[in-house]
């Protein structure tokens, strides 16, 4: 979102941090934000991240969803593991 200051253009980055899942699935590592439920595949986990990155990025250039990223800056997520009898 540039901004013009004195014909000086500025532009304003935001950041997102998210909890990042990732599986394998049959040839594929398949990554999820758990913050949003976006999802990508790579072939290896890095291609895996760097397609999510790219997916999330996509996600957030819609103005309308970035109201959503406040939202998750003051959220906290817990992971756990369970283990119990059935």
């Amino acid at each position: 979102m540039p901004i013009m200051l004195n014909k000086l253009f500025l532009e304003i980055k935001m950041t997102f941090k998210g909890t990042i899942k990732i599986e394998p699935e049959e040839d594929w590592y398949v990554a999820t934000c758990l913050e949003n439920s976006i999802a990508s595949q790579g072939k290896t986990i890095d291609e895996a991240m760097l397609n999510l990155k790219e997916a999330i990025s996509l996600y957030y250039e819609d103005e309308a969803k970035k109201d959503e990223l406040q939202y998750l800056e003051n959220d906290q997520v817990f992971i756990t593991r369970l283990e119990m009898a059935i």
